[in-house]
């Protein structure tokens, strides 16, 4: 669905303290936090304003998307 918000807590309500944690208290996780919720954003733009980005160039940023939420995702289950 195009526009879809995946920020950490709504991919993960049930870690949202520990996100929280996680932010506040690990200076890596924030910023890889921080690219993430910063892709989201751009990727979320290009889709609701059908942005002129080429398929190559979308996709690559969808996977580096998932590849940080992946990261992410597995420090908030190791916390």
């Amino acid at each position: 669905m195009l526009g879809e918000d995946h920020s950490l807590v709504n991919e993960f309500p049930t870690h949202k303290d520990k996100i929280v944690a996680l932010t506040q208290s690990d200076t890596a996780f924030a910023t890889q936090a921080k690219r993430y919720h910063l892709l989201d954003s751009e990727i979320r733009k290009l889709e609701l304003n059908n942005a002129p980005i080429d398929d190559e160039a979308f996709h690559q940023l969808k996977f580096e998307r998932a590849e940080l939420k992946d990261m992410l995702y597995l420090k908030i289950t190791n916390a």
